[in-house]
């Protein structure tokens, strides 16, 4: 009942159903796509007590929630009868759009339906790669083989997911780009690619046109650059066929026309793209890790605060698809823990006893990666404990990134990261540092926040200071 209550509260507060546009939602907000932005009631949905803020970035009007985002997204679909993510493509809202903000729209709505799955995948690998370290297991064996399999399906058809999620973002049939994406990792093109890596030579053609095999599996440019073609081509056939066969002959023009194109022309030139981001990103980094890791372990969760960390995101995964590990994922554990630490100061500092539960179960989450909580409902609030948190992630991740910390599958940044740590080789000092940077972060917050972070007498702020903050 009180999720029923809150979603049609929330749907109320945005503008009415007739405002809304599209609607997704990652691990504690709910990202809005609106027609018309100036009739939302951003005052009344902020003083709710079941909403912790609200946000307007990326071209996105996010209700942040909290750990229920989950339920209450659920609850406002049936009130909707809208689809899991309706494209929002052609809606008014991209004409008043910049293209950054666009840019950050598409990222969040492709990746966040499987955020979870990939974040589980993720700590599995990385208990995986503990088991190995610590001679549990050995990679010949059964209980090994099986549970690899199940961390690493995910990345391996990322093809496949990422055509379903940016079919659907596009405007188009997501079973089509889906169909796509699955012959980017047909059994067959695999074993082209692998017999091509043997001989070194281009021995097959399509049509008198030389065919350049490469392993799709993990990649993430090809399919979404493949995936925005098939949709303006499928768009502009239902525009003309007769309804009596555009079912099949939509889909069929699809296949026929975009998946050679894949191999021919998008598939190549994304992936030289992707080599280019890759290396280009590893230059940039080599030159001053120490330098990078303060930078990020500062402004990360700025960046989160207005949705911008989605643009950050297929920098990771493309980290790991082109050169096997990713060095940017470490930089910003930091910075997570730090405001973690902050809340725990205000937690160990403040008598007041809702802001004590608050910053308590602010705590939890942010251990397991999620901050909206504690910065929205305890750091920012009062400043000083989210600037303390900024530095001390920032002092952790200039430790972590001297020493050039990497992880070796992706997920979200929380303290089962360390395991994602693990190289092959085994634990190293890549490792040690990080784990003596984040409770280096942790630690300084904490301290910081105890003793400077909130005045003698605390009570939780004004509406009116909460929000000039």
């Amino acid at each position: 009942m009180k999720y029923q209550m809150l979603a049609q509260e929330i749907i109320t507060g945005v503008g009415g159903k007739e405002n809304i546009a599209s609607l997704v939602h990652c691990a504690t907000r709910l990202r809005f796509k609106l027609r018309d932005r100036t009739l939302a009631d951003i005052d009344k949905l902020k003083s709710h007590p079941g909403i912790i803020t609200v946000v307007e970035s990326g071209g996105q009007f996010q209700v942040v929630i909290g750990n229920e985002v989950k339920e209450v997204y659920q609850v406002i679909q049936q009130i909707l009868t809208l689809p899991d993510e309706t494209s929002s493509v052609g809606n008014p809202t991209d004409k008043r759009d910049n293209l950054f903000n666009r840019f950050i729209d598409i990222i969040s709505a492709i990746f966040t339906p499987f955020l979870g799955v990939m974040a589980a995948s993720g700590i599995l690998k990385g208990l995986l790669a503990v088991a190995i370290a610590f001679h549990w297991l050995t990679p010949d064996s059964g209980t090994y083989r099986i549970w690899y399999a199940a961390s690493d399906s995910l990345f391996y058809f990322f093809p496949l997911l990422l055509g379903y999620t940016a079919g659907k973002k596009f405007g188009g049939n997501p079973f089509i780009t889906m169909g796509i994406g699955g012959a980017l990792v047909h059994p067959l093109i695999i074993s082209a690619f692998e017999t091509s890596s043997v001989t070194g030579s281009t021995t097959e053609y399509f049509m008198g046109v030389p065919l350049s095999f490469l392993n799709y599996s993990a990649s993430v440019i090809p399919i979404i650059f493949a995936s925005w073609i098939s949709c303006k081509i499928e768009k502009k056939l239902n525009a003309h066929l007769p309804a009596t066969i555009k079912t099949f002959i939509t889909p069929l023009i699809c296949l026929v026309l975009v998946v050679p194109l894949v191999f021919i022309v998008i598939g190549p030139v994304a992936t030289w793209l992707s080599h280019l981001l890759a290396y280009g990103y590893q230059t940039i980094y080599e030159f001053a890790p120490a330098m990078a890791g303060a930078i990020m372990g500062a402004i990360w969760q700025v960046c989160v605060i207005f949705g911008l960390h989605w643009g950050l995101v297929p920098i990771m995964i493309n980290n790991l698809t082109v050169l096997g590990h990713d060095t940017l994922t470490p930089l910003l554990l930091p910075a997570v823990i730090g405001q973690t630490g902050a809340a725990l100061g205000v937690f160990l500092r403040t008598r007041d006893a809702k802001l004590k539960m608050l910053s308590g179960s602010a705590v939890t989450a942010g251990i397991f990666g999620i901050t909206e909580p504690a910065v929205y409902g305890v750091t920012l609030p009062y400043r000083r404990p989210f600037i303390f948190g900024c530095i001390a992630g920032a002092i952790g991740g200039s430790v972590t990134g001297y020493y050039q910390s990497a992880v070796y599958s992706i997920g979200l940044g929380n303290i089962f990261t360390f395991t994602q740590m693990i190289p092959p080789s085994g634990v190293d000092n890549t490792v040690w540092s990080a784990i003596i940077g984040t409770l280096l972060a942790f630690a300084i917050a904490t301290i910081l926040t105890w003793m400077f972070g909130l005045p003698a007498v605390t009570h939780p702020p004004t509406e009116d200071k909460a929000d000039k903050d």
